[in-house]
């Protein structure tokens, strides 16, 4: 065959393959167009029928390529029809969340549409919606609960139209959302940007809905939240999110990178107050629920949770008492057990695993002009069944928390507290353990904030029991010591005075510090523990002033201190005083005695 022929024999093809393409186009856009109202049709029909008349859907135009099988929607709204769910409420048949949906766009790709049309059957590979903006409100709805009537599945309800309906993938990118909360007497409002949602496999036929692999449908629901950022409404704080993420399928919520950052340094903070105000430094490397029940939350707003894991994080809280304590408030409302009461969101977590945690409470004292500091690293724990619900309340209303730390990053640290969930006042007990410590690590503590210097001692052992409750605590303590002794130090540590501090410390170490328990031949002295919250003190500040008491007990200055370091200085100046005293005349009647 010729080269000429062979030229001509493909130039017949071709023009037979550019015909055919020809009639196929102008096939699909006489069917497009002939389709678009059926489609159109079709789409608002379904959307109005499939959801008991609740929703509407509206958009601007549709676009149809019968070729590739794709479907465009463009200005599109979905909207839910008020009266409708007034009446569903009334008849306890109404949702507990409805949306309301705007978008551009709204593109669905790989359509069976010819399928759809004969064979009854629904195929799309995915529906991605592009920087919608989404409303989902909450509302307080009853539910019918006896009833003689069948309720029809939603394969039913669409059974007549279609076999089956399924959508492998889809996709809502970079979505405005808006969470509303009308279940309470005032609605709330919680607003979340650049959310992303994937839904896998969405299948709705005969048997998807008792397949126990899939939630609501589909095999998994997931959700991601990338580079958040905030600030407070009070200007004083600035918000730092990562990620936050989560999955039906893996029953996860993870929060990464969770910073709360306060935008003033601490005096300057402090100082935009009347009053006394806590300045919190938040670091969250991860906080993760596991074994989350996303269909209790969903239909219930319910949160239940096998564990909540938070770790590595960096928690440091800093307080100036430069400024009055406010007035009219009171801290105790803030214990944990009662504030978990307070909550809204019904909670059942089983286990709170705490793991490395820095925590730092820093304070500043006016007398010194400087901050003092404790701090405890590597909090490491388990609290058990933290909850406010009513049903798990019934059977178990304590919480019990079982944590480990290093005091000052040295010494080994237990403490067990159990809270009891129900009771009005607050009630709670807590126990723990002090291992081997030297005691000049406090020094950053005792130093700016009592105005007492510990030269030397070393803690062999502590362990120390309490109940306490919104405003008391009550208790014993074993403290075994060694090698203690103090220094008495001015009021602005390293001006004048010090000589006259310098005698009053060897006053308080020779009269009134006992430097070692148990003394040579004698028993272990142990003491008893009493202390009384102030309004402005919180829980933690009773726990550890409750255990001060019983330390001072046992080390022999057991005065209560005044707030104030140098009146605190004074009191012990008093009671050596007083010891003295105490001694001369002790000495006399021995004298007498012997004459």
């Amino acid at each position: 065959m010729t080269a000429q022929k062979r030229s001509r024999i493909w130039i017949w093809i071709g023009s037979i393959f550019g015909v055919l393409i020809l009639i196929l186009a102008f096939g699909a856009m006489y069917l497009s167009a002939k389709w678009k109202p059926l489609l159109t049709e079709k789409i608002k029909a379904g959307v109005y029928n499939g959801s008991h008349h609740l929703y509407k859907i509206d958009f601007k135009s549709i676009n149809l390529n019968l070729i590739t099988g794709s479907v465009a929607l463009r200005e599109v709204t979905l909207t839910p029809d008020t009266l409708v769910f007034d009446s569903l409420k009334t008849l306890k048949l109404a949702p507990a969340h409805t949306f309301e949906i705007k978008l551009k766009k709204l593109q669905i790709t790989r359509v069976g549409i010819l399928t759809a049309y004969f064979k009854k059957r629904v195929d799309v590979n995915e529906i991605r919606l592009d920087k919608p903006s989404i409303n989902m409100v909450f509302n307080k709805v009853p539910k019918k609960i006896d009833t003689t009537e069948v309720k029809k599945s939603l394969y039913e309800q669409i059974s007549k139209t279609f076999k089956s309906v399924r959508v492998r993938l889809v996709k809502i990118v970079d979505a405005d959302f808006d969470y509303i909360n009308k279940s309470g007497i005032k609605k709330t409002k919680n607003s979340i940007k650049h959310l992303d949602i994937t839904v896998k496999d969405f299948l709705l036929d005969s048997l998807s809905g008792s397949d126990t692999s899939r939630f609501y449908y589909t095999k998994d629901v997931s959700f991601q939240l990338a580079g958040y950022k905030s600030i407070t409404k009070d200007k004083m704080y600035s918000m730092k999110v990562d990620t936050i993420s989560g999955s039906a399928a893996s029953k996860k919520i993870t929060v990464k990178g969770l910073k709360l950052m306060p935008l003033y340094p601490e005096l300057t903070f402090a100082r935009k107050y009347k009053t006394q105000k806590d300045r919190y430094n938040l670091a969250f490397d991860k906080i993760e629920f596991n074994g989350v029940d996303f269909i209790g939350l969903n239909t219930d707003e319910k949160l239940h949770a096998k564990s909540l894991r938070v770790g590595p994080a960096t928690v440091e809280v800093f307080m100036s008492r430069e400024s009055p304590a406010p007035t009219g408030l009171d801290k105790g409302q803030n214990y944990p057990h009662l504030a978990l009461k307070r909550l809204n969101l019904p909670l059942i977590i089983d286990t709170v695993k705490l793991r490395n945690i820095d925590l730092k409470y820093s304070e500043y004292n006016p007398a010194s002009k400087k901050t003092g500091s404790v701090s405890f690293k590597a909090l490491t724990g388990n609290i058990l069944n933290v909850t406010n619900d009513s049903l798990r309340l019934a059977k178990n209303n304590h919480a019990k928390a079982d944590l480990n730390s290093l005091l000052m990053g040295t010494g080994k640290f237990n403490v067990k507290i159990d809270f009891n969930l129900t009771d009005n006042n607050g009630a709670f007990s807590y126990s723990g353990t002090l291992g081997k410590f030297d005691m000049k690590q406090l020094n950053s503590l005792s130093k700016n904030l009592g105005l007492i210097e510990i030269e030397s001692g070393n803690i062999q052992h502590i362990d120390f029991k309490a109940n306490g409750n919104l405003r008391t605590a009550k208790g014993s303590m074993n403290m075994l010591y060694t090698d203690l002794k103090v220094k008495l130090l001015s009021d602005n540590i390293d001006g004048e005075g010090t000589k006259e501090k310098g005698f009053l410390s060897f006053l308080a170490n020779t009269i009134l510090v006992k430097d070692e328990n148990p003394k040579k031949g004698e028993a272990p002295r142990t003491a008893t523990m009493t202390n009384t919250r102030i309004n402005s003190a919180s829980f933690f500040n009773l726990m550890w002033k409750t255990v001060f008491v019983g330390i001072k007990d046992i080390v022999g200055v057991g005065v209560v201190p005044e707030k104030n370091p140098v009146k605190q200085q004074k009191v012990i100046a008093k009671k050596i005083r007083e010891q003295k005293r105490a001694d001369r005349k002790a000495a006399r009647i021995a004298r007498r005695e012997k004459n």
